[in-house]
């Protein structure tokens, strides 16, 4: 892991931890990370591509600093994380005009891929089943020798 630890944060609380007696059980990022996982499979940066190439739609939702700082994967939708849910909501009245399904292929793109498979446990609860996440996130893309561009 590089040095920039901030792709961490987010929505930990969305993906909901288990209770138990009414009491909600508590467990750590790492352990919580290994839950949300385990419900689909990650794919690495050259599926990444070959699914963008098939139709997927790759959601970027790293911060802007980072987007300025590293560049974007062209053609990647940006919607940053707090926006995530109502953008690719099929139903919602604020979606992105690319979310036009819930069978909708979506591949989510923080900076490290740990934000990213947070947010696709939410996503999966909205219903958008195809949802999966690049492992270790721009930053392996870009390590793959694939497309970056200046924003």
């Amino acid at each position: 892991m590089s040095g920039d630890h901030s792709d961490r944060v987010g929505a930990a609380g969305s993906a909901g931890a288990t209770e138990r007696a009414g009491t909600p059980e508590r467990v750590g990022i790492d352990e919580l990370l290994e839950q949300v996982r385990a419900g689909y499979e990650r794919i690495g940066p050259q599926e990444a591509a070959a699914a963008a190439t098939d139709g997927a739609l790759l959601v970027d939702i790293r911060y802007a600093a980072l987007r300025e700082r590293d560049g974007l994967i062209p053609g990647a939708l940006v919607v940053e994380r707090n926006e995530l849910e109502w953008r690719l909501d099929p139903q919602g009245s604020h979606r992105a005009a690319e979310a036009v399904s819930h069978d909708l292929r979506v591949v989510v793109i923080c900076n490290e891929g740990y934000a990213s498979s947070l947010a696709v446990a939410s996503l999966r609860q909205l219903g958008l089943h195809r949802t999966t996440d690049l492992i270790g996130g721009f930053q392996a893309w870009r390590a793959a020798g694939l497309p970056v561009t200046r924003p």
